[in-house]
């Protein structure tokens, strides 16, 4: 894959991207799925697909409780599991990879949660996102986790054109610096629930408005918008 260009007006526009996030969101690390422990992360994280993260803690809340451990989630009744997770959505399937991952981490990595991409994907429902999840929040390795709100607001501010989440996730690899890879999650996940919302996005409250590539745009819309009726 050929690396992309960056010009120097562009470094200085992401610069000031992630300096006013950082001075609006700070630099804390916040993970928003409740756990206690790496393999904790992991279930919710699997569960948190197609499903909004409130709605995982509520179902983990009494989940972690009655299986404690990830033998007893190895050892769980498929229907059993189905029924504490249908909340979730994708039940079936959510229910069948738990197990799986749990016998495979048990009985291939010693009970503990591997901390590589390719051993972390090689686990029953795990993609590359649920493993840059552990690997940025339990492992402190430089990861970035491409869910909806960053693929959705990246491509707004201009930082990707691609769909697929693994092609917008090297896309962000090369244009920024790895002191914020986790940090940009956790931070546009924030502006995506609050301002840059998908139905309502508050652009003329969007402190990044003059900095992105759709916010310029619909201000230049309007601005064109209302000469015409003047004139």
């Amino acid at each position: 894959m050929a690396k992309r260009r960056i010009t120097k007006a562009e470094k200085e526009r992401i610069r000031q991207i992630l300096d006013r996030l950082d001075m609006t969101y700070s630099r804390e690390y916040k993970c928003y799925l409740n756990h206690e422990n790496a393999w904790q992360l992991l279930i919710a994280t699997m569960l948190s697909a197609q499903c909004t993260d409130e709605r995982v803690n509520i179902v983990t809340k009494d989940l972690f409780k009655k299986y404690q451990s990830l033998e007893d989630f190895a050892k769980a009744d498929l229907k059993e599991l189905e029924k504490d997770i249908h909340s979730t959505g994708f039940y079936r399937n959510k229910a069948k990879n738990i197990i799986a991952c749990a016998n495979k981490i048990i009985l291939e990595y010693g009970g503990e949660v591997p901390r590589t991409v390719e051993e972390l994907t090689s686990l029953a429902g795990v993609g590359r996102k649920t493993a840059n999840v552990i690997r940025g929040n339990i492992y402190n390795e430089p990861s970035i986790v491409v869910d909806t709100h960053v693929k959705r607001i990246s491509k707004k501010l201009g930082l990707t054109k691609e769909e697929d989440p693994e092609k917008i996730e090297f896309d962000l690899m090369e244009v920024l610096p790895k002191d914020h890879w986790i940090l940009y999650n956790i931070q546009i996940i924030t502006h995506g629930r609050g301002i840059c919302t998908a139905r309502n996005p508050q652009c003329s409250e969007c402190f990044l408005q003059d900095l992105c590539k759709a916010g310029g745009a619909t201000t230049a819309k309007r601005q064109t918008k209302t000469k015409a009726k003047t004139k």
